[in-house]
């Protein structure tokens, strides 16, 4: 083959199928909010009309769309496929296979908390809380009940939703949502943690009671603007939470994304 044909048949422009196009149509309008969560497309044939395609075509497009979570159809039902708004845990599940599958470890993921929760704190702590802390606040009087309840599966679930809550107080959507994915697997290797190393009830009881106080005293120097307190607090804070969660070879362990 000549140079010039090989140049030819290497910048040829792939010409994407009927079915992708629709789906990047719909797609769109999902991300866009023209289509919200909980809304039908039209039926079938009222779109096959409208967008002049055959069935077997508009399936194809649908079974795209199915597999990246932005609808679900009902085989027979009259009403349309649903509309899914773009999932975070989705996101984070598919972003877990990339990490195993790259063999991240666990104390990879703590070492990124502590990358982003600090400086959220210093941001924080120099507005002096901005007005947003009563979110943190709440959290932690939900933490005392579930602990005053003995319920203490959820104590450590709802501590998830704290450190989620810290991080939303900051306001940066890019951040939220790196550090969602990154809470969902910490969260997972808990969880799986507590099945394989169950803890003795007075020593878990007075850890999480420690573990509250801690955010309390957070809490309480970012809204005086104790700024290198607040983030030294909290270095200490998470680091003490590696020592917890990732010690005794848990570090070395591979991130886990799958259930089996």
């Amino acid at each position: 083959m000549r140079k010039s044909d090989m140049d030819t048949a290497a910048s040829r422009i792939r010409v994407p199928k009927t079915s992708e196009i629709v789906a990047d149509k719909i797609r769109a309008q999902v991300v866009r909010g023209e289509l919200d969560e909980g809304d039908f497309l039209p039926p079938e044939g009222q779109l096959m009309e409208s967008l002049g395609i055959s069935r077997p075509t508009l399936r194809e497009a649908f079974r795209i769309l199915e597999a990246e979570g932005l609808i679900s159809v009902v085989r027979g039902s009259r009403t349309g496929a649903k509309v899914h708004k773009p999932s975070v845990d989705l996101v984070s599940r598919y972003a877990g296979y990339v990490l195993e599958s790259q063999g991240t470890t666990i104390a990879d993921l703590y070492q990124a908390r502590l990358a982003i929760e600090p400086s959220v704190v210093r941001w924080l702590a120099t507005d002096k809380g901005g007005g947003t802390t009563d979110v943190l606040w709440g959290v932690v009087a939900q933490l005392i009940a579930l602990l005053n309840d003995e319920r203490y599966d959820e104590f450590i679930d709802t501590v998830e939703v704290f450190h989620q809550a810290l991080v939303q107080c900051s306001g940066s959507k890019t951040l939220i949502f790196m550090n969602r994915m990154l809470l969902n697997l910490v969260g997972r290797h808990q969880r799986d943690n507590h099945r394989r190393r169950p803890e003795a009830r007075d020593s878990r009881v007075k850890g999480l009671r420690a573990g509250v106080k801690s955010y309390q005293k957070l809490i309480t120097l970012i809204e005086a603007g104790r700024v290198e307190e607040a983030v030294a607090h909290w270095r200490l804070h998470l680091r003490n939470a590696v020592a917890a969660w990732a010690g005794q070879g848990e570090g070395k362990r591979i991130v886990d994304s799958l259930e089996i």
